[in-house]
């Protein structure tokens, strides 16, 4: 039997599986690490401790646990949050921690400072995506006009996927897919770096070489070998980020397959058959060359549950908290007794791309209960969910079967909230580990041991869940739209 090895790194916990070349899971492994945030509107990692420290000890874990012999495995695939922004030497070694995706706003002035010189318009035209907390040519800004010492010091600008492939292989190599978020220093059209918009960001030799994400990177090094346990010489896929990985995994194949990737943030990618630019959404070329993808992502999910846990359920038991909240939920009825939440809690993303944004719950009376309150959080992200779908429709992108996939799909709750909210059936697999498993199959893809079709064989269709109206979601849902922008000129003031 041969096998393939799948990493992810997410936002708050790294993931490994080891596969077998059917689809069977002989191995997991998981790490969990923290968020930084030195300040408010920034987000961190630790690039050597929380991604590649990470990274070894969850390979070294699977192969442990496995037994499985060093030679039957056949490839690697890794990936990680992102985008991130991350200045590394000439030897590839990180000069300060790495900023994190559209939930690190810092670069809010930078974009500001590129969409005057170079203008929105031209900026969607030629890169697809308007500039946005998620962009990374504004933070690679932020870097030169912040921190010039660091910036000069500056050899190559990775994201967290390349950071690791590097370590592995000492490659600097970075997917197209991922590169579309680099705006503006990447043209969809002739799907190669640019610096036709600008040349006051960074020299182009300064970013990896672009790659699809099945290519061969490279193989592991004796040192990388090392450090993860994995043998040596084994090939290592170019990877990707972690939502797109995950929609490998529930089997994204055609138009309109989209995935709802329940996790610390909410994050959709759907499949259209062209180029889709819309400056409420992201676009990028897809995994595979000829396809591409709209994507879009809530700023804050998952970690609204935390933070709730946190403030408002410290005597619950850790273990059980999550259960007791969702059970305190259910006795409160579809529409939360009347209170709507607005998700802002770190800006927004998609589709208001606001990083003044503020999280709200309205509608407050003394008879309500913390399960109210908890099922309007969880209401107000598939209001989140359902405001992202319209944009998707608005912009000619079609949604006709909605995979559910991540953390979250253990939330029952959260789950038929989206489906009632959104009006939309969800298909949930067998598997729904998610970002790391569809690693895995990327890397048998590579390597020959399986063909893109037989996802479905790998991961089957588990359970469907239905959508229910209910006219109090479409109430809150009106209310939820109006509130923000009957506010949104109130929350740049605090």
């Amino acid at each position: 039997m041969k096998y393939t090895v799948g990493v992810d790194i997410g936002t708050f916990e790294t993931k490994a599986v080891l596969v077998n070349e059917v689809g069977d899971v002989k191995a997991q492994a998981h790490k969990a690490h923290k968020m930084l945030v030195p300040q408010p509107g920034w987000a961190e990692h630790r690039p050597n401790e929380d991604w590649w420290g990470d990274f070894c000890e969850v390979t070294n874990k699977i192969l442990n646990k496995s037994g499985v012999k060093p030679e039957d495995i056949r490839g690697l695939a890794c990936s990680a949050i992102g985008p991130c922004m991350l200045p590394v030497d000439h030897e590839g070694e990180p000069l300060m921690n790495g900023v994190l995706y559209g939930v690190d706003t810092r670069s809010h002035e930078e974009i500001d400072i590129l969409n005057e010189i170079i203008g929105k318009s031209k900026i969607l035209k030629i890169c697809g995506n308007a500039l946005t907390s998620q962009s990374i040519g504004p933070k690679i800004l932020w870097l030169k006009r912040n921190k010039p010492d660091v910036f000069k010091k500056t050899a190559k600008i990775l994201t967290s996927t390349s950071f690791l492939l590097h370590k592995l292989t000492k490659k600097f190599v970075i997917d197209h897919y991922t590169a579309a978020n680099f705006s503006p220093l990447y043209n969809i059209h002739t799907q190669n770096w640019t610096n036709e918009l600008t040349e006051e960001i960074i020299p182009i030799e300064c970013l990896p070489e672009l790659k699809w994400s099945t290519e061969i990177v490279g193989n592991i090094t004796e040192k990388a070998a090392s450090e993860t346990g994995l043998p040596k010489g084994i090939p290592v896929t170019t990877g990707t980020i972690d939502a797109a990985a995950e929609a490998i995994s529930v089997g994204l194949t055609q138009e309109g397959d989209t995935m709802c990737m329940y996790g610390s943030t909410i994050f959709m990618i759907s499949l259209t058959r062209e180029q889709n630019s819309d400056p409420r959404l992201w676009y990028a070329p897809w995994l595979f060359e000829g396809e591409h993808a709209s994507m879009a992502g809530l700023a804050t999910s998952g970690t609204l549950t935390h933070w709730f846990r946190e403030q408002f359920g410290r005597e619950l038991d850790i273990n059980s908290s999550f259960t007791e909240l969702t059970k305190e939920a259910n006795m409160s009825k579809p529409g939360a007794n009347g209170i709507v939440f607005l998700p802002y809690f770190s800006g927004e993303r998609t589709p208001i791309h606001d990083p003044h944004a503020k999280g709200t719950i309205f509608g407050l009376r003394l008879d309500h209960k913390r399960g109210d309150i908890y099922r309007s959080l969880i209401e107000g992200i598939a209001h989140g969910t359902r405001h992202v779908i319209e944009a998707f429709e608005d912009a000619g992108t079609q949604t006709n079967s909605l995979y559910a996939v991540g953390g979250g799909t253990k939330n029952d709750l959260w789950l038929q909230s989206t489906s009632d909210i959104t009006g939309l059936d969800q298909i949930v697999r067998e598997k729904t580990i998610g970002a790391s498993y569809g690693n895995a199959f990327l890397a048998a893809c590579s390597t020959g041991l399986v063909k893109r079709e037989m996802i479905d064989s790998w991961n089957p269709k588990k359970k469907i869940i239905k959508s229910q109206n209910h006219e109090a979601h479409n109430r809150n849902y009106d209310i939820f739209k109006s509130l923000y922008d009957a506010t949104k000129h109130l929350m740049k003031e605090i």
